[in-house]
């Protein structure tokens, strides 16, 4: 993010936040939850993710204001044991399940070494780092995992029958860290919209149109969607990602009791009629349990991978979380968030419709 950004545009973190926490609970969602789910998206924006940033904010009020989503509901467990649990979302907001669902598997890990906590009846749960990061704060690997409504063509197939469904791996590394955070899709759908709304094509290899073939064609491709599998097409090992949407939605939608597949709704900027009933998986894991010094270590890992030599100088190998830390260091820099004219036109609408004090500029 370069000095040259026009400041108008700038919005700062906090002032993201307040907004969002005000249009959540304009749609009477409780305080907390409002919190939760605020500090969730603006993380995304931080990071430089706006496809699961302000870009959901609309969709979440959306299903609120139709009571797809109970923004009050509180999630329970269904059945435990010292190193498990199974829990009920209760058609609860995504950031107040899975928030939930991670800080149990936390405390199972710190009483029995691994904390494993499937949830069903789950909504849309933003960034699946957001979940890994709770752990990483108490020195323990954390994974996040999530089925999503049906976005994924499966290799040789011209129908959707997968999500996105993303995993995340944290780990810690005393002041360092790993943090991989991807879609089985080649992308996640957010990166479709986020051309649209820019204008911009599709680079090859990200989706498909009606007739499977693949297409740069943002408005046709968000139309279709039918996304590509990480990896692409068939030839290019896009198998791999097919199987790696299949992983996820098997032990998230499956082992949960949720929908999985092409039983999950669709979900649209306009809300969905139906309840998600989304899948989702939490899991803590203490390094302490193994080999000592792990998180020098994982220093030692990640300087001998950032240590390569690169094939352009002028571009540094990275390690997974990097592309993030660098993002947050931009915003601090620049003292806000740059966001696309057409996503704060949108802010403007929500702050109209549901009468909450429209975002100030830096």
């Amino acid at each position: 993010m370069s000095s040259s950004i026009n400041k108008k545009l700038l919005v700062a973190v906090q002032e993201s936040r307040r907004f969002m926490v005000d249009c959540f609970t304009a749609v009477n969602v409780p305080q907390d939850h409002a919190k939760q789910m605020a500090d969730l998206l603006v993380a995304a924006d931080y990071r430089g993710h706006f496809s699961h940033g302000m870009n959901r904010l609309e969709m979440y009020l959306n299903d609120l204001t139709i009571n797809s989503t109970d923004g009050a509901a509180v999630p329970k467990i269904l059945k435990e044991t010292p190193s498990t649990a199974w829990v009920d979302g209760c058609n609860g907001l995504g950031a107040v399940v899975g928030n939930f669902c991670m800080d149990l598997a936390i405390k199972k890990a710190k009483q029995v070494g691994v904390g494993w906590v499937c949830a069903r009846g789950s909504n849309h749960y933003g960034i699946a780092a957001w979940y890994p990061m709770r752990a990483m704060k108490e020195g323990l690997v954390g994974m996040s995992m999530t089925n999503t409504s049906p976005l994924m063509a499966p290799t040789r197939s011209k129908e959707a029958a997968l999500g996105t469904n993303p995993l995340c791996l944290g780990v810690p590394a005393k002041n360092d860290k790993f943090l991989l955070d991807m879609a089985t899709t080649a992308v996640a759908v957010g990166k479709i919209e986020i051309q649209r709304r820019k204008g911009a094509p599709l680079p090859d290899g990200w989706a498909q149109d009606p007739d499977g073939k693949v297409t740069n064609d943002a408005e046709l491709a968000f139309k279709t969607g039918c996304l590509m599998p990480l990896g692409g097409l068939e030839i290019n090992s896009g198998y791999k990602g097919y199987g790696l949407g299949g992983l996820v939605d098997i032990l998230s939608g499956v082992m949960s009791g949720a929908n999985y597949s092409t039983k999950v709704r669709k979900w649209t900027h306009a809300g969905a009629n139906t309840a998600a009933d989304l899948g989702q998986v939490f899991i803590a894991v203490d390094p302490n349990c193994f080999a000592p010094d792990f998180e020098e270590r994982m220093c030692d890992f990640n300087a001998r991978l950032r240590g390569c030599t690169p094939t352009d100088p002028a571009k540094p190998v990275l390690v997974a979380g990097d592309k993030e830390t660098i993002n947050m260091k931009a915003v601090d820099e620049a003292g806000g968030i740059e966001y696309l004219p057409n996503q704060l036109k949108t802010c403007e609408i929500l702050s109209e419709r549901f009468k909450v004090k429209p975002i100030g500029f830096v």
